[in-house]
């Protein structure tokens, strides 16, 4: 099943175009949009076919994931504390960025920031005044008084941030040694410190074969998240940005847009100030270069914060536009009792390719005014932290691998979230990559088997 059937006249392996008839509820002042051209899904497909893998792997200078565990302690801790930063290695990656292959499967534009991560319950909230669920953004004092508090509890540091999440799912299915198609290459545009903490999330990034390209910034601080999770599995988040949370476009970024498949913008990019002008500058180019633009949400927060610039990007810009089911609500302006599905559906008049998860609920795909409901499948969940991230992993690797059948991207972006939740972190396993790419492969087989009878 490639489409809904009110949408199954037209081509499941295009991005389609808007439709030309208004919905039927329009959000109030929406921010006026020219009309834009729209994508090929099978584009990308032609793009890296047939190409060699091993060049991609020898730009991490030796470094690779195949094998490792999601948990790489004993580095961690020496990156900490303020051990090597590993400039030589540093190097390979600046390298990559001007002398890199011809070009990129994947791009990402976004916030670097270590994660540190560990659960509590729901009196350490209260007793420190916060609120359960939530994001906020925290000075330096403040992110001092909750690390302190955390003083004698077990959490864990790694190199997070939603994008990278994304990326570092991605990479790892798409390097799968039970994929038999060629490697995709995934790269990330950000900005980091020259301090301890950005060598560590430089150092775990190449180790899950993703290319952080971006300089370091000279005597810049790096942003963290500390991510707090309850019992429930509800996380609540505090992020600070630090002094280095900023996005310039210049030639080295410009050179980099160019040369890219499928351009990622993470949504909470819009909350750093001066950012709005690159981001528009990178889509424009992104736009010329024939490359398709994803936009996640992140949170409602920073949509109601930035809402303007959001559509500015979104209706002008966006080919694939990832959000949960509040943000999709924020977006249109609905009030809460509204359905996703309705959200779906009229976010999908606006932007070609819309994915609206529901958490327990399952999740939509929306295209030329439907949406196609993807139940969820079986899960425990452990540690809700990274799901909308993997999800998103798991609905770009589909439409990489030319996949046409928008029911079964669906369906293993939903499984992909599911492994995720059913464990502590928020990274996809190198060895749930590998069982989960072998059986998208065979799915995609078998439709090419059906196809051919």
């Amino acid at each position: 099943m490639a489409l809904a059937s009110a949408a199954s006249t037209s081509s499941p392996s295009r991005l389609a175009p808007r439709l030309a008839s208004p919905p039927a509820r329009a959000p109030s002042q929406l921010p006026a949009r020219p009309p834009r051209r729209f994508c090929s899904f099978h584009r990308l497909a032609v793009l890296w076919e047939g190409r060699a893998t091993a060049r991609a792997r020898a730009l991490l200078g030796g470094f690779s994931d195949a094998g490792a565990s999601e948990s790489d302690d004993d580095e961690e801790e020496d990156a900490l504390r303020g051990g090597d930063p590993r400039e030589d290695e540093d190097a390979v990656d600046l390298a990559a960025a001007s002398d890199g292959p011809e070009r990129w499967d994947v791009l990402g534009l976004g916030q670097a920031m270590v994660d540190f991560s560990g659960m509590v319950d729901d009196e350490f909230l209260e007793r420190l005044g916060i609120e359960k669920g939530t994001r906020k953004v925290v000075n330096h004092e403040e992110r001092g008084r909750v690390l302190r508090a955390m003083d004698g509890c077990s959490y864990k540091a790694a190199a997070g941030g939603s994008l990278s999440n994304s990326l570092v799912a991605l990479a790892r299915l798409g390097s799968s040694r039970s994929d038999s198609y060629p490697e995709l290459r995934i790269a990330m545009a950000g900005s980091v410190g020259s301090d301890p903490l950005g060598s560590f999330y430089r150092a775990k990034l190449r180790r899950a074969n993703v290319h952080f390209l971006s300089k370091p910034v000279k005597d810049g601080t790096t942003g963290t998240v500390i991510v707090l999770t309850t019992p429930d599995a509800q996380r609540t988040m505090l992020a600070y940005q630090g002094t280095s949370s900023t996005l310039s476009y210049d030639s080295d970024l410009a050179n980099l847009v160019s040369k890219t498949n499928l351009l990622i913008v993470e949504g909470y990019l819009f909350e750093l100030s001066h950012t709005i002008e690159a981001i528009k500058q990178a889509c424009e180019e992104a736009h010329k270069n024939g490359a398709l633009i994803a936009v996640t949400a992140s949170d409602v927060s920073c949509i109601k914060r930035c809402y303007n610039d959001f559509w500015d990007i979104v209706g002008n810009y966006a080919d694939i536009l990832f959000a949960n089911a509040n943000e999709a609500r924020a977006f249109c302006e609905l009030p809460l009792t509204d359905s996703p599905m309705s959200a779906t559906r009229y976010l999908s008049h606006s932007v070609p390719l819309v994915s609206v998860t529901d958490g327990v609920h399952g999740s939509y795909i929306g295209v030329k005014g439907e949406a196609i409901y993807i139940p969820p499948p079986p899960c425990i969940p452990i540690d809700t932290c990274g799901a909308g991230d993997a999800y998103a992993s798991g609905i770009l690797y589909g439409i990489l691998r030319g996949a046409s059948d928008l029911k079964g991207i669906g369906l293993l972006a939903s499984r992909v979230a599911a492994v995720v939740v059913g464990q502590q972190g928020t990274r996809l396993r190198v060895q749930d990559a590998d069982r989960l790419a072998e059986s998208f492969a065979l799915h995609l087989d078998s439709l090419e088997f059906c196809s051919d009878v």
